[in-house]
């Protein structure tokens, strides 16, 4: 196979919440951006219908084609807008711009012009821009002729708003209102005081929102306050009234269809229907969970939803009732318990919401399922100490797991938790079986489960700044029947009252490596022995971890001061070391690879090796710009097969990286689009289609007929070519109605597709004198003809409608013999 280069790309975990979600007209559809694509979602279902590609960068706006309700409009940071079939899925034309994008804008009555947000060449400093798309058949169109409408706006789409059919627009940033008119072309400037006494100090406009159809423009202000200003056609004569409910900054409004209503979000959780512009009269929906980012209402005006802070998308009906929740990787929280994979379900398992463990599917990128561990009601107050979940790790395959949760209002006030989970397969979900309170006298920088298979009982170690490591094992002491079991501690180690940094198991689980700031030490995990000891004194130990398979006789460790170091276990010495500020170190479970992701100047590099040897077998310069906190190997549903030694690290299992901004990437050496095309991935939606008793029937029905094609030879028979193995005839069946040529046109090329191609001379063609020659030699062997026509008849009974049935060379004998039979008496009759 032919090996293409890897690179970075974002498939899963991407932000929801990155710009407004957008209604189809119907309100079946809700359509969101998610990174480099635009993921379509069924409003009742919840269900992604579509994921569409395309965009070689992030999406930064999405929209409804106002001339044709079925197609959709995205706008992305490549500099491209596309348009799209929602419904199937493909991609129409492509209208190249040239600048970054950041936000997108249809008025109405705009006459195919479209409104862009783009930066000049300052990089604070942003343009609203008007670009006519052009009418062309052609999938790819330049269309770089921008018209400056806009200077100094905020980049932010919720900073611009259109008003009263497409009449004027409005834009705010920093203490300044916008007002731009069309067929004026004329701007009115509005500004509100900004100086840093108390009663002004949160003057600054966050968002802007037009009344669809009066001479109205909500804004919403970092104080919490939204103002709606009236005659604003001039710059002395305009009005605002305040409308204040929210105590922290107001993040979105949004006008109802018909505007009667006005609906704002903010810090609180709470959506705040505003009736009639007053205050007086307001509804609420609140314990929405997090941040409300942007509002979107359906064109119909029976939906609303709001996208939140934890990456995820609400919908609610007209009358404030929460209907679905479309949930993504949430990334509201920082990750202190780092990646990690389920080695049940194969998910990617992190810090959730507050105080919850969530668990990821990568592969159908969505959210299975949150664990609640600490068990409180989460109270979102900025001034408040929370309980916090630190630490997590997995053990025994899945059935155990270990999590930690700290809080501490001071340095002299810390309280620990320990609390061991076990699964349970009655409720399919983990069960809490042993809390321990105060496990250590300090912070917990470590733990780990002893994996091997060889081990029965199962054994966890901590290690903590209080200068201590603890070895926990199951034992079934726990009452005086004996019948329950529990974690309790069996060992308790040391070394010269050093904190413990790390800890983990070699492959076998025969040894326990442990460092203790700049020391680290082996230990016999049957015997609790110190077995040896490495001094580095080149700096803290930052990273600890065993290689595997071939390299499980080496131990590799990172320092504060980057350097990179191997230790040989056998030597019990210093086998390499190289200068390398790691900031992440993962070995593959699944081969003996490492993955170590080292910080530069430039950005995130990432190095993959063998313990064995320093030389790195594969390099890739800034992979991020950003910082890169943790990484993970998630083992692959089907293994690749690359041969080169470069690309082996990506066969059995993808290397995932987190970002300092919590962007979640990985590695491939094919897009999305190139692995699965939307009428591939039609075929296997109906491939997967619930099983009835009529599809069990259907099913040993095809697989009788297969199993007999195969068994009957292809010169005893002539088989029809099969629709589904025509690429013509499947992209036709697959292709929406309205985007394909006239029948006419298609219809001599359908039937010709059908047509059985001539290969083989009929009876007919073969000369008379061949078949008298034919039939003197034939005689001899009828026995043998008798023999193969029952083997070809029993063969060709169970074929069905599929096969064309082969006349024997008996069969032909005895045709010919009719042929020449005289029947001309039957005409004097």
């Amino acid at each position: 196979m032919v090996e293409e280069g890897v690179r970075v790309v974002r498939c899963g975990g991407s932000r929801l919440n990155f710009r407004r979600a957008v209604f189809s007209v119907d309100s079946k559809y809700i359509f969101c951006v998610s990174g480099d694509f635009v993921k379509v979602y069924s409003t009742t279902t919840e269900e992604c219908v579509h994921i569409l590609h395309g965009h070689t960068d992030l999406v930064s706006g999405i929209l409804v084609n106002p001339s044709n309700h079925l197609q959709l409009y995205s706008c992305s940071f490549d500099g491209t807008i596309k348009l799209w079939d929602y419904v199937d899925g493909i991609l129409i034309k492509t209208f190249t711009i040239g600048p970054k994008l950041h936000a997108f804008f249809i008025p109405l009555h705009a006459e195919d012009s479209v409104f862009l947000t783009i930066s000049k060449e300052e990089p604070d400093i942003f343009q609203l821009v008007s670009v006519k798309l052009p009418k062309s058949t052609s999938q790819d169109v330049e269309a770089r002729q921008l018209t400056f409408v806009l200077d100094y706006i905020n980049r932010s789409p919720k900073c611009i708003a259109f008003g009263n059919e497409g009449e004027y627009v409005a834009a705010v940033r920093d203490f300044y209102l916008s007002v731009y008119f069309f067929k004026k072309k004329k701007t009115c400037n509005f500004t509100l005081p900004s100086t840093k006494n108390k009663k002004n100090a949160k003057n600054k406009f966050t968002c802007v929102a037009c009344h669809p159809k009066e001479d109205c423009i909500a804004s919403g202000h970092m104080d919490g306050k939204i103002r709606l200003w009236r005659n604003f056609h001039s710059d002395q004569k305009y009005t605002y009234t305040c409308l204040h409910w929210h105590h922290d900054m107001v993040m979105d409004l949004a006008f109802t269809v018909t505007g009667t209503s006005l609906l704002s979000g903010g810090r609180e959780c709470v959506l705040v229907e505003w009736r009639d512009g007053s205050e007086k009269n307001k509804e609420f929906l609140p314990r929405l969970g997090s941040s409300i980012e942007h509002i979107s209402v359906s064109p119909a005006g029976d939906l609303f939803c709001t996208s939140h802070s934890d990456n995820k998308i609400t919908v609610i009906h007209r009358n404030l009732d929460a209907s679905a929740v479309i949930q993504g990787l949430v990334k509201d929280r920082s990750i202190s318990t780092g990646l990690m994979v389920d080695p049940r379900t194969k998910a990617l398992v992190l810090n959730g919401k507050p105080g919850h463990l969530q668990f990821y599917s990568l592969q159908g990128d969505k959210q299975l399922y949150n664990l609640d561990i600490i068990q409180q009601e989460y109270i979102n107050d900025e001034g408040l100490t929370q309980t916090e979940l630190t630490k997590a790790a997995f053990g025994c395959s899945g059935t155990w797991l270990a999590t930690v949760e700290q809080r501490q209002e001071n340095e002299n006030e810390l309280e620990l938790q320990m609390k061991l989970w076990n699964y349970s397969k009655k409720t399919q979900g983990f069960v809490l079986n042993t809390k321990i309170a105060m496990p250590h006298d300090d912070h917990i920088t470590a733990l780990c489960f002893n994996n091997a298979e060889s081990y029965e009982k199962p054994i966890l170690v901590t290690a903590s700044r209080d200068g201590h490591f603890k070895v926990w094992i199951l034992t079934d002491d726990s009452d005086i029947y004996k019948k329950a079991i529990a974690w309790t501690c069996d060992f308790v180690g040391s070394c010269h009252k050093y904190q413990a940094t790390n800890c983990c198991f070699s492959e076998d689980g025969s040894l326990l490596a442990v460092s203790f700031e700049e020391i680290v030490t082996i230990w016999d995990s049957q015997t609790w022995e110190l077995k040896c000891t490495f001094c580095q004194r080149a700096g803290k130990i930052r990273h600890l971890c065993f290689g595997r398979l071939t390299c499980s006789k080496y131990l590799l460790g990172t320092t504060d001061n980057g350097i990179l170091c191997c230790w040989n276990l056998l030597s019990c010495s210093i086998q390499w070391s190289a200068k390398l500020n790691v900031r992440v170190m993962e070995p593959d479970p699944y081969s003996d690879h490492v993955a170590a992701v080292a910080q530069s100047s430039a950005g995130s590099d990432l190095f993959v090796f063998k313990p064995s040897e320093p030389r790195p077998l594969y390099i890739q310069k800034n992979v991020s710009r950003e910082e890169v906190q943790w990484g993970v190997f998630v083992p692959r549903d089907v293994p690749e097969s690359f041969t080169s030694e470069t690309h082996q690290w990506l066969n059995r299992s993808q290397f995932y990286f987190l970002t300092k901004s919590q962007s979640l990437l990985t590695f491939s050496t094919k897009s999305p689009e190139e692995k699965l095309t939307p009428t591939s991935k039609q075929l296997l939606a109906e491939e997967s289609l619930p099983t009835t008793p009529f599809s069990f029937i259907l099913g040993k029905h095809r697989q009788q007929q297969g199993a007999k094609l195969t068994e009957t030879s292809e010169n005893e028979l002539v088989q029809l070519p099969l629709t589904e193995n025509i690429p013509a005839i499947t992209e036709l069946f697959h292709t929406p109605a309205h985007v394909l040529p006239s029948a006419s046109f298609l219809c001599s090329l359908f039937v010709n597709s059908l047509l059985l191609s001539k290969e083989t001379k009929s009876a007919e063609e073969v000369p008379d004198d061949v078949d008298m020659e034919g039939n003197k030699e034939s005689d001899d062997s009828d026995e043998e003809y008798d023999l193969t026509e029952k083997d070809k008849e029993t063969n060709n009974t169970d074929l069905g409608e599929d096969a064309i049935h082969q006349l024997s060379k008996s069969e032909e004998k005895e045709l010919r013999k009719f042929r020449k039979v005289d029947y001309s008496w039957l005409t004097a009759l």
